[in-house]
């Protein structure tokens, strides 16, 4: 089945371009059923995080009514950029499937290498990004403090 969905995702990433978007698609399964799906909205929504996997990621967590995405497989028509891969830690997706490389993509400027090299930097080294830790402790209401007191309700 993983053939299925993959295709699925590169006749999304299709049409979008059809619609004048990227020509990006992705498709979360769990167990078997589409969860969700999403294609590249950057142009469109003026947004750069609307990537196709953080499209359908969030369409995901709508429909199961829960952040947490373990379980769910993704299926992506390009190579996932560091900022989707980051989210699907964070979402606990651990497989992923693409049809196409970032190499594969470089050629019309679509290439996540220059990300993907910065962020195997320290932040204080990277190019282009000043990084800057300022505790705010003393000022300001410890947030986890508060965030625990909500919780504990």
């Amino acid at each position: 089945m993983h053939h299925h969905y993959l295709k699925l995702s590169i006749e999304l990433a299709a049409e979008n371009v059809k619609a004048g978007g990227q020509p990006f698609g992705s498709v979360i399964v769990k167990e078997g059923k589409i969860i969700a799906t999403g294609v590249n909205h950057i142009a469109r929504d003026n947004d750069p995080t609307a990537h196709a996997e953080l499209v359908a990621i969030r369409a995901a967590g709508q429909a199961l009514n829960n952040p947490d995405l373990s379980g769910c497989v993704v299926y992506a028509s390009g190579e996932p950029c560091p900022m989707c891969q980051a989210a699907m830690f964070m979402a606990g997706i651990h497989e992923v499937y693409y049809a196409y490389s970032s190499e594969d993509g470089a050629p019309f400027g679509f290439s996540t290498e220059y990300a993907s090299t910065e962020l195997q930097k320290t932040p204080q080294n990277r190019t282009n990004l000043t990084y800057v830790y300022m505790p705010e402790t003393q000022q300001s209401p410890n947030i986890f403090d508060l965030w625990v007191k909500h919780a504990q309700g």
